[in-house]
């Protein structure tokens, strides 16, 4: 998420957000489906509201709260998209706890302004990378259904309530890991090959610090998990956990480096 300086308006508007998730992960188990997606829904609107609000004026600013607030707004996108095909996908509680912890981290730290010689397509290069993050939150998601639903299947306890079939988990899975490693490489690329058009040529954006080590290192398990899947039919617990690790790794890249730079070390960046 890419945000003005902080405003009454905005930290009002972010209070109302993460009340409405709030409220919808605490009563999501007593009230009806109907009921629980038109608070997730509205939770949603003001989520975008306060996106479009940071927008709207002054310095563009950004961190590892602001990326994390709005990768959960693009899950929830996907999630709103997603149900009109599988209206009993069992996910609302989880996502609206995840978007209320969001928006609170976004609130207390959102994040530092953009270097003053940085072009304007370098919002369009950080959207990049952070709908990668988006898709493969969507297929860790997903993913952590799955293994829920295979570990009902397997113990006979009780029905698989994801409210999906296992396979059509599966699939979304690794069609989420596959979107999200398309974009992931354009990202990668897009910061190799024109970096000082991004940064300005006053900073050497492309460096391998550890924000660039950990986003290779996860390109390349999710690439290899991509490959394993097609070559070796890689699926259930082991392929789970592949995604689990560069998923990590992804985390670690942006959003871990950040969140030392600015809350650990204090430094603007």
């Amino acid at each position: 998420m890419i945000l003005a300086s902080p405003s009454p308006l905005g930290v009002a508007l972010g209070i109302a957000t993460a009340a409405a998730y709030g409220i919808t992960a605490a009563t999501a188990s007593r009230l009806t489906r109907s009921a629980t997606q038109w608070l997730l829904g509205l939770a949603w609107l003001l989520h975008a509201a306060t996106l479009a609000l940071g927008l709207a004026g002054g310095q563009a600013r950004f961190g590892f709260a602001p990326a994390l607030s709005i990768t959960a707004w693009l899950v929830l996108t996907v999630y709103a998209i997603e149900s009109r095909l599988y209206p009993h996908l069992n996910v609302r509680r989880v996502l609206a706890a995840l978007g209320a912890a969001a928006v609170l981290l976004a609130i207390a730290f959102p994040g530092t302004p953009l270097h003053v010689s940085a072009s304007p397509w370098l919002p369009l290069h950080l959207a990049l990378g952070i709908a990668s993050y988006g898709l493969f939150a969507a297929a860790v998601i997903h993913a952590g259904l799955m293994g829920r639903a295979e570990k009902q299947i397997r113990q006979a306890s009780a029905p698989a309530d994801s409210g999906v079939p296992l396979l059509t988990l599966e699939r979304l899975t690794f069609r989420f890991v596959a979107g999200g490693f398309v974009l992931l490489t354009a990202t990668l690329l897009a910061g190799f090959l024109f970096s000082e058009v991004l940064y300005g040529t006053s900073v050497r954006a492309w460096k391998w610090d550890h924000k660039t080590v950990f986003s290779v290192l996860a390109w390349i398990t999710f690439g290899v998990l991509l490959i394993g899947r097609a070559r070796f039919g890689w699926r259930g617990r082991a392929a789970t956990r592949v995604l689990y690790a560069g998923s990590v790794l992804l985390l670690l890249a942006y959003v871990g480096s950040r969140f030392v730079l600015e809350v650990v070390l204090h430094r603007a960046v």
